[in-house]
C-alpha cells in the first residue's frame, strides 16, 4: 500500500480522536477520492505515492477554484471554508517550484530536447519538451504554468 494513503489514513484516525471535524472532513474526502481512482477503469489497483499525489493535487485545485467563485458571489463564509480545506490537503503536496526554479527546470528540459534532435526545438517540438518539462517539474508545478513558460522559452 502506498506510504501517502496510510499516512492519510493515520491522520485521519488522529483528527478524529482530537475531534478536528475540519480536518476529519477533508481527509475522509481525500481518501474518497483516492478510492475511487482506485476503483475506475477495468481493473481494480492499488495507487502508487504518486497518483495518490497527483489525485490529492486535483482535489486541492478543486478547492482553490470553488473559493475563487464563492469570492466572487460574494459568500467569503464559504471561500474561507473551501481555501482551508485546500490548505489541508497542501500539507501532503510537495513544495511548489518557484518561477525561477520551474525556468530552468524548463531550460533544462528544452537542452535535453535539443541535445536529442540536434537542433534548437521550435514550435513543432513543444509536445516532447512538454513531456520531459512535466516529469522534471513531477507534480511540483501547475500543467498550464509548464505549458507557457515552454511556450514562451520556444519562441524566445
Amino acid at each position: 500500500m502506498a506510504e501517502l494513503k496510510e499516512k492519510l489514513r493515520a491522520d485521519l484516525s488522529a483528527a478524529m480522536k482530537q475531534r478536528d471535524t475540519a480536518v476529519t472532513g477533508v481527509l475522509r474526502m481525500a481518501l474518497a477520492a483516492v478510492g475511487k481512482e482506485e476503483v475506475s477503469g477495468k481493473q481494480q489497483r492499488e495507487l502508487s505515492d504518486e497518483e495518490v499525489l497527483k489525485v490529492l493535487g486535483k482535489e486541492a485545485k478543486k478547492r482553490d477554484e470553488a473559493a475563487e467563485a464563492f469570492r466572487a458571489a460574494g459568500r467569503d463564509e464559504q471561500a474561507d471554508s473551501e481555501a482551508a480545506e485546500a490548505e489541508v490537503l497542501r500539507r501532503y503536496l510537495p513544495q511548489q517550484l518557484s518561477d525561477d526554479e520551474l525556468s530552468a527546470l524548463v531550460a533544462e528540459a528544452i537542452a535535453e530536447v535539443e541535445a536529442e534532435l540536434g537542433e534548437r526545438p521550435g514550435m513543432k517540438q513543444m509536445g516532447q519538451v512538454m513531456k520531459v518539462a512535466n516529469a522534471k517539474a513531477a507534480g511540483r508545478a501547475e500543467g498550464g504554468k509548464v505549458a507557457g513558460l515552454v511556450k514562451s522559452q520556444l519562441q524566445g
